[in-house]
C-alpha cells in the first residue's frame, strides 16, 4: 500500500499499472496530474500475511489540488496475491 501511495505522489504509472490486477485495472490515465498527495494513514488491515492469497488495507491519504483546497482519500483496499507479487483489485 505504501509503495502504491508513493507511485500516485511521484507519478509513476508504470508501477501502479504493474500493481493493478489486469482484470479490474481502468483504460485510461492512473493519476489525476491536478492532485499532489501529501500524506498517508495506514488504520488497518486484515489477511496479507505471509501464507494468505489476499488482503484489506484501510487508509486515509490526504491531497492539495492547485487552488489550495485539500481533501482526503479513504478506502479499504482488496489485494490477491500473485505469481510475481501482490496486486490491486479494487475497493472493498
Amino acid at each position: 500500500m505504501r509503495a502504491r501511495y508513493s507511485a500516485f505522489a511521484l507519478g509513476e504509472e508504470r508501477f501502479l499499472r504493474d500493481t493493478w490486477n489486469a482484470g479490474s485495472r481502468p483504460a485510461g490515465s492512473l493519476i489525476d496530474p491536478e492532485l499532489s498527495w501529501t500524506g498517508l494513514s495506514v488504520t488497518g488491515r486484515s489477511g496479507g500475511g505471509l501464507l494468505d492469497q489476499d488482503g484489506t488495507v484501510e487508509f486515509t491519504a490526504r491531497y492539495r489540488r492547485p487552488d489550495g483546497s485539500s481533501g482526503r482519500l479513504r478506502e479499504r483496499s482488496r489485494f490477491v496475491r500473485g505469481p510475481d507479487g501482490w496486486r490491486y483489485l479494487g475497493p472493498a
